[in-house]
């Protein structure tokens, strides 16, 4: 009997010992977490972050071992913890908490069920109704005579899912008239090509026969292209012949049939013209495209597109360097005409830039602000073996814009033999340094002809197009060429200024000693009040 009690006093003795270990572990474990949200303040440097992060697991540990240890050593009392009253009242608390959050949880599924399903049931609760459709956008998807299907051609580096949040409101709206769904173009690339997508992020709209691709998510782009999909116009794109051009029928390095290929899909019609035997500019040509010739243009097709232009007609030039063509010493009548009428100078050099992969590819390091590169979104354009191009100051007749620059680390090369060679490079006295401008666009408020010069065909042949951004950089020209550039608008919304200053030094004390001190000591004092007023009632 006595064995048994000495027995139970020693085990008793040593579950207090063990109670009192993983309480100085505890109190140990605070302060470790103190040191470690100073640490994160940079208010305490006295110790790495990797020790103090090893230290509270290890003080963790041995709260856990004390805890078990006491749990062992004292079976009957934890289990009376466990059983009595303030467990079974602890309990009551833990089952009303899980119902009130389970509570929550299943009315905010229903709400965003039926919000998805009917937005009549859906409240845009913020200040500047930024979750809520333009109205523009709303009249036009009630307005669609059939269904539109979108799909989206996401990767999984794209933001795909703040498309899909506008497209699912999009969706909620329609009434049944608009879906949507996504396809990775790096997994299926047949899928984008067919669909006559260049890069990423990039909506296709269908509606019956018709079809409109969106260069990049926002309503005022989808609201443009269901405007294009109602009304799709006949707008005409004429390639120049006779002079070596790019072919657009037969693929190869030497063609452009991904060209052909997009711009049908975006419901142009695309068409060779021959001036040369024609004599004369078709009444439906919306935009004439002169694709890297290599033999000049004659005077006689010149004259023709410069009244074409004065009339109101669009011209994209894609002239390659002289050194690259048959036009020896002979004269440019184009190049002539685009400087005389336009100040767009077609400058004889090739452009090396030295920031490229290859000095003889340029990169577009510089977008100017303009409806062609609007939607380029900084993706960098590239143009093999290209020369630069000049444009004068604008006149009150004519706007021109140097659309793309290069950097610093360029210069326009005039010893073509010594890049036959392969003869070291370097900026020579004579030669322009960089940045030069590889693009202008001209506009003539007048006449409203538009040109647009490129120095090289070769960044939008077929083995080319496809790179980052030289496909859009392409179609977009043909666009605002045809004067597709921007059909509709959208009434801008009043936007909240919202700015978060995060909280200094001290703030962030004060929230540390709020939380771990002062709240949690109040809860205590409460605790030990109460406890002290029920102990002399008795």
């Amino acid at each position: 009997m006595d064995s048994n009690k000495r027995s139970s006093s020693q085990r008793r003795n040593y579950s207090f010992i063990a109670l009192i270990f993983a309480a100085v572990f505890a109190v140990i474990t605070f302060f470790l977490g103190i040191v470690r949200g100073l640490q994160s303040l940079e208010l305490f440097t006295g110790l790495p972050v990797a020790d103090i992060n090893r230290y509270l697991m290890v003080s963790a540990g041995l709260i856990v071992l004390g805890l078990a240890a006491y749990a062992i050593m004292e079976p009957d009392r934890v289990r009376r913890f466990l059983t009595g009253r303030q467990a079974r009242y602890g309990s009551n608390m833990l089952v009303m908490s899980i119902a009130f959050l389970g509570i929550l949880i299943v009315g905010n599924v229903i709400a965003y069920q039926l919000a998805n399903q009917n937005p009549s049931f859906a409240w845009d609760l913020t200040e500047d109704k930024s979750n809520t459709l333009a109205p523009e956008l709303t009249d036009a998807l009630e307005a669609l005579p059939e269904q539109v299907t979108a799909t989206a051609f996401f990767s999984q580096n794209s933001n795909r899912e703040s498309a899909e949040e506008l497209l699912s409101r999009i969706k909620a709206s329609s009434n049944g008239k608009f879906t949507y769904n996504f396809v990775d173009p790096d997994r299926d690339p047949q899928a984008a090509i067919d669909a006559g997508i260049t890069g990423d992020g990039k909506i296709l709209l269908r509606m019956g026969e018709q079809k409109e691709i969106v260069a990049f998510v926002s309503e005022t782009e989808i609201l443009e292209g269901l405007a294009r999909l109602r009304n799709p116009g006949n707008n005409v794109v004429y390639f120049l012949t006779g002079h070596g051009e790019l072919d657009i029928q037969q693929g190869g390095e030497a063609s452009m049939t991904r060209a052909r290929e997009t711009l049908e899909s975006k419901n142009y019609t695309v068409k060779t013209i021959n001036l040369l035997t024609e004599k004369q500019v078709p009444e439906d040509a919306s935009v004439i495209v002169v694709a890297g010739p290599i033999r000049p243009v004659s005077e006689d097709e010149v004259d023709l597109l410069s009244a074409y232009l004065a009339s109101g007609g669009s011209l994209v030039v894609m002239e390659n360097p002289v050194a690259l063509t048959e036009f020896g010493d002979a004269d440019d009548p184009l190049a002539d005409m685009l400087a005389q009428d336009w100040g767009i100078t077609l400058n004889n050099d090739i452009v090396i830039d030295l920031n490229s992969p290859q000095p003889t590819t340029a990169a577009a390091a510089w977008y100017e602000d303009h409806p062609i590169t609007v939607s380029m979104n900084r993706i960098p354009a590239y143009f093999p073996f290209t020369r630069s191009v000049s444009a004068a100051d604008s006149t009150a007749a004519a706007t021109l814009t140097p659309l793309v620059q290069t950097n610093e680390r360029s210069w326009g090369e005039t010893d073509f033999e010594r890049l036959r060679t392969g003869g070291e490079l370097g900026l020579e006295e004579g030669e322009t340094q960089g940045p030069l401008a590889l693009a202008v666009a001209g506009m003539n408020s007048t006449t409203d002809g538009r040109v647009v010069v490129f120095g090289t065909s070769n960044f939008a042949a077929d083995q080319m197009f496809d790179t980052y951004g030289n496909g859009d950089m392409f179609v977009n020209s043909v666009d605002w060429s045809a004067e597709q550039e921007q059909g509709v608008d959208i009434t801008p919304r009043s936007t909240t200024q919202r700015a978060f200053t995060p909280p200094g030094q001290f703030q962030w004390l004060a929230i540390l000693l709020g939380s771990v001190f002062i709240i949690p000591g109040l809860v205590v004092m409460s605790g030990i009040s109460t406890w002290l007023a029920r102990r002399r009632q008795g």
